[in-house]
């Protein structure tokens, strides 16, 4: 049988968020039980830009492969490939700029599934792109929201972000009109932009909040004040090598960080008090791509 070849529109119609979160999650355990191999991401200079490579083997499962992506444009097309560990038989490719975006959110819902307060139902969204949508997209399939609220840089967007969840999501979303107004009261708060400074002020988050940061977190460049490095009691990453494999610094030192794998294991401490505020620092476990591909492909 030849391998499969995805795209975009496969992506949509066979991936659903209970697949990815499935999935996700024994990636992520798997890493933990140290039958993920998934080493920090590889550079490829190419002069006016880098391909970027990050690779995971699965072992108990029996497969390996890469995603590669260029970072020319950040809304690079990416190329996912997978192969049978034993025969060395290509599985399939998977193309496109949906697959990626759906295993980060799948990640971020195991995250706030995990470190958020049991009761916590109000949900803020700082960000109404793609990232912010897989988000919701997957918590969705994990955790019962009573109240969302998302807002942008461009309160159409917010609008629209609010349309679209009632259509697809049946989920009702109110868009307002600054990320104050995202964040304070909330009991879980998701950040998700490109902005190279701060989009919300430390003191907006309230003891007993979750929030997620999907943007940027180097010293030079952060979407969420560096006072919550200090300030969160608990911070938590998908993977410890990747944080550790940028080339500037993060905020959150990887040190100082506990792997959402152990947590889901049980082998670490999450949040151990209603009134500590968690912070989870989605950087990419390399293989988790590779990992819903898999699911994907069949």
């Amino acid at each position: 049988m030849p391998p499969l070849l995805l795209g975009d529109d496969d992506v949509r119609a066979r991936l659903d968020a209970p697949t990815a979160v499935t999935a996700v999650r024994q990636a992520l355990l798997a890493h933990h039980a140290g039958t993920l191999t998934a080493p920090p991401r590889v550079r490829t200079g190419l002069g006016d830009g880098d391909l970027v490579f990050t690779a995971g083997q699965l072992r108990e499962q029996g497969l390996h492969g890469f995603r590669v992506y260029d970072d020319w444009d950040r809304n690079s097309d990416q190329l996912v490939a997978v192969w049978d560990t034993g025969t060395g038989r290509l599985r399939g490719l998977v193309h496109g700029g949906e697959l990626g975006p759906r295993r980060t959110g799948a990640i971020g819902a195991l995250a706030v599934n995990a470190l958020a307060r049991p009761e916590a139902s109000r949900l803020g969204l700082v960000g109404a792109g793609v990232q912010a949508w897989t988000q919701l997209w997957a918590l969705a399939a994990v955790r019962h929201i009573d109240e969302v609220v998302v807002s942008a840089s461009r309160p159409a967007r917010a609008a629209a972000f609010a349309e679209r969840a009632w259509r697809e999501l049946d989920l009702k979303v109110r868009a307002v009109d600054s990320a104050e107004r995202a964040v304070r009261g909330q009991d879980i708060v998701i950040v998700a932009t490109n902005s190279p400074t701060p989009v919300l002020n430390e003191d907006w988050v309230s003891p007993g909040t979750h929030l997620t940061t999907l943007g940027p977190k180097t010293v030079s460049q952060h979407e969420i004040p560096a006072a919550l490095a200090e300030r969160a009691d608990v911070v938590v990453t998908d993977s410890r090598a990747q944080v550790a494999g940028y080339a500037e610094s993060h905020i959150f030192g990887p040190s100082t960080m506990t792997e959402l794998g152990a947590v889901l294991a049980g082998a670490a401490p999450g949040r151990t008090s209603a009134g500590q505020i968690t912070v989870f620092c989605s950087v990419g476990l390399a293989g988790t791509d590779v990992a819903v591909a898999a699911a994907l492909l069949g």
